[in-house]
């Protein structure tokens, strides 16, 4: 998952919170385990438990440390998308942090009840991404996702960020979009304007021949049109 968090608590470290980044998540093969998984070895609930409390703290939770120690386990970095979709298929509520109930019912899903057996799914869990309906139901989830509980947006930063991730390496127009975010007024991304934005990426051209100036858009892509269209004429 692209942007680590701590959840809010008058006991929490400052330090702990840590800085949101843009980082583009690689999508290339992660090291493959040297221990062969056999297709004898069945799923064990017990183990899978047991397996989860190598990282969830006192309250039962996996938490930011226990995330990152999860991560160096498997061998994939907290910004790689293989742990959003990973948080897709467990029904993560909130970005950093696994729960009993979702980590057991996951696991369980994917058949995984331990390192091995996880870093097997890698290839299947890159392979969600190739369904463009799949893919879709990922991107929208990753919004309620990243997104502070208390808050109905995506702050700024949070929103590019997860736009790197997801929408970084296969549209041609993104780097151009992510210039425009970071020169706009906008500081918060809503969920219209976050489902939209992957709707254009797939429909309108990269020369924008083929926008419709009035289209349904949000106001936010008409402005990104408008400030592209002027960048070009000058």
């Amino acid at each position: 998952m692209p942007v680590k968090k701590k959840r809010k608590s008058s006991g929490q470290a400052s330090d702990e919170s840590g800085l949101k980044k843009c980082k583009i998540s690689s999508y290339c093969r992660s090291p493959a385990s040297n221990k062969v998984i056999s297709g004898e070895e069945h799923f064990s609930s017990k183990k899978c438990l047991a397996w989860f409390y190598e990282y969830a703290g006192d309250d039962e939770v996996v938490g930011p440390e226990g995330m990152e120690k999860f991560c160096e386990d498997i061998g994939v970095e907290p910004e790689n998308i293989i742990m959003l979709v990973l948080a897709w298929k467990l029904e993560a509520e909130s970005m950093g942090f696994f729960t009993k109930e979702e980590w057991l019912k996951g696991m369980t899903s994917l058949q995984c009840d331990c390192t091995e057996k996880l870093q097997s799914k890698f290839d299947f869990l890159r392979s969600q991404l190739n369904d463009i309906s799949t893919f879709k139901n990922i991107y929208r989830y990753a919004f309620d996702f990243a997104r502070d509980k208390d808050q109905r947006s995506l702050d700024i930063d949070t929103a590019k960020s997860m736009l790197a991730l997801l929408l970084g390496r296969t549209w041609p127009l993104f780097s151009v979009f992510y210039q425009y975010l970071e020169q706009s007024k906008y500081k918060v991304i809503n969920k219209d304007q976050w489902y939209n934005v992957l709707e254009f990426s797939r429909t309108v051209h990269a020369d924008l021949s083929n926008y419709d100036e009035d289209g349904a858009w949000p106001v936010l892509l008409d402005e990104f049109v408008e400030w592209q269209k002027d960048r070009q004429a000058s």
